[in-house]
């Protein structure tokens, strides 16, 4: 085994170790790495997808930052465990956080903004918070690390995401057809975010609902509704960055349980979008806005 190798392997232990324990403060390892040259990275950070299709989706989110900071190394990351399982075994190796920011500690970084792509603060975010923190603390970590909020990270973020949901319906859909948004939902309370939206958009525009596959509100909750708003005609959409097997199957799919089929079951025509919200410059500059706000951060340090 190569050293580089023994290096990646000893601090992503030595990351787990500090996750267990969780008893060290931010200070501690600083004073290791005064002596190092400044380099400064970007690491973005996606749930993942195996579909071929959703890269389109990474790639457009790639290429928006590349040219905002062309001076500024990029890495990828994928949270999914069962993702990168999954294309591991498909010959294709994607790294976790935690590897990619011990390929970044080893190739010498010091400064890195770690922008999350994630639709809402929930259990996948607050892991990768709690995972690049730790590399700040390490003696052979990284000096300085920031984290960029997904993108309804904060308050002023629902009116600019309601905005661009607005701004990305399709032309072809009529003021009385409905506007079926799929996310993806959690256990996390942060889920409380996806009917927030909602709320919003229906001050805006009633016949747009915003529903979850496994959270809250679920198909029932909005397939009811629409039916309720005596529509004809829905529009079904993704609300997560890719339209990857949920937005295939859940929303669109064939079986009997999809949203699809279970308005035009109620009569409903439905028309599909398979674009997920990282094929749209609305949503991108949204998480450009949250990772040059990371990026500020490490320049005030």
């Amino acid at each position: 085994m190569k050293r580089n190798d023994l290096k990646k392997m000893a601090i992503v232990g030595f990351l787990s170790v500090l996750l267990i324990a969780g008893t060290m403060t931010a200070a501690n390892g600083h004073g290791h790495h005064h002596h190092k040259p400044q380099k400064k990275g970007i690491l973005l950070v996606a749930f993942g997808s195996s579909l071929p299709e959703a890269q389109a989706a990474f790639d457009h989110i790639d290429k928006t930052v590349r040219s905002a900071f062309p001076d500024i190394a990029v890495r990828w990351a994928y949270t999914s465990r069962i993702i990168r399982d999954k294309l591991e075994k498909q010959g294709e190796k994607l790294n976790s956080p935690a590897q990619a920011l011990a390929e970044m500690a080893d190739a010498g970084f010091t400064a890195v903004a770690v922008q999350s792509l994630h639709t809402i603060a929930g259990a996948e975010y607050h892991d990768l918070v709690r995972v690049a923190e730790r590399f700040e603390q390490m003696p052979e970590g990284i000096d300085h690390v920031r984290i960029g909020l997904p993108m309804l990270g904060g308050p002023a973020d629902m009116e600019k995401v309601a905005q661009a949901i607005l701004a990305t319906i399709p032309e072809k859909r009529a003021a009385d057809e409905a506007v079926v948004l799929l996310g993806h939902g959690t256990h996390h309370p942060a889920n409380a975010v996806y009917a927030a939206l909602m709320w919003r958009l229906q001050l805006a525009d009633e016949n747009v609902f915003v529903g979850t596959v496994e959270g809250f509100p679920k198909a029932d909750v909005i397939i009811d509704q629409v039916k309720e708003n005596g529509v004809e005609k829905a529009w079904l959409m993704p609300f997560m960055s890719v339209a990857g097997d949920h937005a295939q199957n859940d929303m669109a799919g064939s079986g009997k349980d999809s949203w699809r089929s279970v308005l035009e079951n109620a009569g409903i025509e439905c028309e599909t979008v398979m674009k997920g919200t990282a094929e749209y410059d609305a949503f991108v500059d949204i998480w450009v806005g949250h990772l040059k706000s990371a990026l500020s951060a490490l320049k005030a340090e």
